[in-house]
């Protein structure tokens, strides 16, 4: 079983789900206008205390003739 979150956590978890929704909308309306998107691992970051969370660059593929 794992811990609680505390307060700084939490608030944490929800920026990121936050932002995740954003991008998945941003991410429909690039394909909606014509692109490909692929979302891939850049680089990974480490907290040094056992924490860690993959980074993301954006692969962008043109596929209407507009």
């Amino acid at each position: 079983m794992s811990k609680p979150m505390n307060d700084v956590q939490e608030k944490s978890l929800r920026e990121v789900a936050d932002h995740l929704h954003r991008l998945n909308y941003a991410v429909i309306k690039a394909v909606e206008a014509g692109l490909s998107v692929e979302l891939m691992r850049a680089s990974r970051f480490h907290n040094e205390q056992g924490g860690w969370g993959d980074q993301l660059i954006p692969i962008i593929h043109h596929t209407s003739e507009d």
